[in-house]
């Protein structure tokens, strides 16, 4: 990989001020990212947000209106999809209906007119990293939605692209199959180590599979960075709502360091903000504390479970809380407490918010 002065690595794909408008509706705003060689990223974010815009614009089939695409220290800003160095998996998988998996991965070798047998150890090579060598001789209509996927997989890496563009292709899929691909696709993407870059509206899967996450809103990026960065230190409010589950609370900045919410006062990280400025005060359920409180634990008060939901793995439950002036506060609690501490609806409790762990938005900067 080339590197950059000083010595730093360069970016594999760099986009720069990338714009596209279609008539009078602009998709991508001025859309500036880097990405590293063999790095795995998602595009996160809601319908309409921009994401498939620029995986297209990337690949040259919706070719931007302003700024410039550079892959591997080229400019393929103007070059057709067939110039480019890529392999893509859309969200229907577009697999020849007529063609066998095997001939379905194997298009791309014979129209670039390889060897016979170099295709056919090729086509070998790739069912066998894909778990496919059973189905080879089947037909897409005779595959599963699973199986289709690995050949779509197969397919696109079978000409080793230095860049793997995958459009939401684990949607079709059922809950099951989807939890399961997505590790499968990960290994694969770690084993042939292409840089890869996936669509997604699910945040579950960007979590669990990216390097980096791109949230996208309006045709622009809200924030960059890794799965943990971007879900326990949301940049946005619109991050933090978006991404997992959030408490949002109404309060007002007394002092740095300091903010109070309701009746409460509540020492926070928050130092940018002045005193008596409006805010919003956002902490995730898991992060309300239950255990060993006392009266002098910072942020702690006295609740009520007003409702308690289980979910499995955890219970979710709605606390009542005098001093929020009836805001109520959601905490998810691990099965081990609901037990060990007796919560269930109706109990009361003593419970405290990590100064650490609340976010502070200042209201009107916030969305």
């Amino acid at each position: 990989m080339a590197t950059a002065a000083g010595g730093a690595a360069a970016p594999y794909l760099r986009v720069e001020r990338v714009s596209k408008t279609f008539g009078s509706f602009a998709a991508l705003k001025d859309v500036s990212l880097s990405i590293g060689e063999r790095e795995f990223v998602c595009f996160l974010g809601p319908s309409g947000c921009g994401k498939t815009t620029l995986l297209r614009a990337i690949a040259g089939l919706d070719p931007q209106t302003a700024g410039r695409i550079v892959q591997g220290g080229r400019d393929i800003s103007g070059l057709p999809p067939a110039a480019r160095d890529f392999g893509i998996v859309f969200q229907s998988y577009a697999l020849f209906p007529n063609l066998t998996a095997a001939q379905n991965i194997a298009y791309g070798l014979e129209n670039r007119r390889a060897r016979r047998a170099d295709v056919q150890s090729r086509v070998r090579e790739l069912a066998e990293l894909v778990s496919l060598t059973p189905q080879l001789n089947k037909y897409p209509a005779q595959l599963s939605g699973g199986q289709q996927q690995r050949v779509a997989l197969a397919r696109a890496v079978a000409l080793s692209p230095g860049l793997l563009l995958l459009d939401e292709p684990l949607s079709a899929l059922d809950a099951r199959v989807r939890q399961h691909l997505r590790g499968e696709l990960k290994g694969l993407q770690r084993r042939l180590g292409v840089t890869t870059i996936m669509v997604t509206h699910d945040q579950e899967e960007a979590l669990t599979i990216a390097d980096r996450i791109v949230v996208m809103r309006d045709g622009v990026i809200e924030q960059t960075g890794t799965p943990r960065e971007i879900y326990d230190r949301p940049a946005t409010r619109f991050v933090a709502d978006f991404v997992g589950t959030m408490n949002f609370l109404p309060g007002t900045m007394t002092a740095q360091g300091r903010v109070r919410v309701g009746g409460l006062e509540l020492a926070c990280a928050a130092d940018a903000a002045t005193a008596g400025s409006k805010v919003t005060v956002c902490l995730r359920p898991e992060d309300v504390v239950v255990r060993g409180i006392g009266d002098a634990t910072p942020n702690s008060f006295e609740a009520r479970i007003a409702a308690a939901e289980y979910m499995g793995s955890f219970v979710r439950a709605r606390l009542a809380v005098p001093g929020l002036n009836g805001a109520g506060l959601t905490a998810d609690f691990s099965l081990n407490a609901v037990r060990d501490l007796g919560l269930g609806d109706g109990a009361t409790l003593r419970a405290a918010l990590p100064a650490e762990r609340l976010r502070i938005f200042p209201d009107g900067k916030a969305s």
